[in-house]
């Protein structure tokens, strides 16, 4: 069974650090690229980075480019996303997503995922 867990969420002040961890059960990281996405309040869900180990190859949105850095630990079967500098618009649900599809070397976009994660919430506040 496919499954994806998300956690490292929580309550952090303007500036500060949160690691979240996707634990990956079922999936092949030679298979699937595995990226994170999140939704602000009253906004869309949005891509914001995701590592393709079979195009070897790692991507981060501009907006938190320099701020947020994935990594993986495959013999864990993990993927984290460091998350430092945190800014107020940085608030929102965090989801780890899984895709096999070819997507080129950017971000794979919402349809292009096969698998989701439950959120995890990361609040920052001024």
């Amino acid at each position: 069974e496919v499954q994806l867990q998300a956690s490292g969420g929580g309550l952090v002040q303007a500036g500060g650090s949160l690691r979240l961890s996707c634990a990956v059960f079922g999936l092949s990281f030679d298979q699937y690229a595995i990226g994170w996405f999140r939704q602000g309040p009253g906004l869309e869900r949005e891509g914001i980075s995701c590592i393709n180990k079979h195009d070897k190859f790692t991507y981060t949105a501009p907006s938190v480019k320099g701020r947020f850095t994935i990594s993986s630990d495959d013999a864990q079967n993990m993927v984290y996303l460091q998350m430092s500098s945190l800014k107020p618009e940085d608030t929102g649900v965090y989801y780890c997503a899984a895709t096999s599809e070819d997507f080129g070397m950017g971000m794979f976009r919402v349809d292009e995922v096969h698998y989701w994660g439950k959120g995890t919430l990361v609040t920052v506040s001024s």
